[in-house]
């Protein structure tokens, strides 16, 4: 057991039966009345998020959550197809567990998987990454000076909003919290 002290960023709280990521915390003190700690928390398997007040000093069960380097292989049927970069075991994650990451993961690319007592959680990917635009319809003569956006598609078949000016073939990056467009990158 811990107390509200332990409570930060990416700690894993085993409250209601479940399991719940800590996306923020505040340590709060009015000037009248007990301190305490306001939290927004996020289950690890469905990815409700709540809000969450704790008594200052309370304690919390905090859970040990590893994390460690996978391959991201292939999509099979209903499942995602990880190895493991240290000893080449391969997992199997469902839809569920792996959530909007295949909108940003290519075939061989590098992610980090939260496990649990051997048991994986969720997949966490780097903040940005670079995709192909596979489609994108031409921009107008007459609308690049406006600062304007049009739909196009990254090679992972997710659309996202780019400038005008980007073509089919330009590598971008892709903020993976957000979907948003962050740069083209030059080769």
């Amino acid at each position: 057991m811990a107390s509200t002290a332990d409570i930060r960023n990416g700690v894993v709280l085993n409250m209601d039966g479940g399991l719940w990521t800590v996306i923020e915390f505040q340590h709060v003190k009015p000037g009248k009345g007990g301190a305490f700690v306001r939290t927004k928390v996020k289950n690890v398997r469905s990815g409700k998020t709540i809000d969450r007040t704790f008594n200052a000093g309370a304690k919390v069960e905090l859970e040990t959550v590893d994390r460690a380097d996978f391959q991201y292989l292939y999509k099979d049927g209903d499942g995602y197809v990880f190895m493991n970069s240290s000893d080449y075991d391969q997992i199997t994650l469902s839809e569920e567990q792996v959530g909007d990451a295949p909108n940003f993961m290519l075939e061989n690319q590098s992610v980090t998987i939260a496990l649990h007592n051997g048991e994986p959680l969720y997949v966490e990917l780097p903040a940005s990454v670079v995709l192909e635009i596979t489609h994108a319809d031409p921009g107008l003569q007459g609308d690049r000076s406006t600062g304007g956006t049009k739909p196009a598609t990254v090679e992972t078949g997710y659309q996202i909003q780019v400038p005008l000016f980007l073509e089919q073939g330009t590598k971008v990056k892709v903020d993976t919290r957000t979907g948003d467009y962050l740069g083209r990158v030059n080769d």
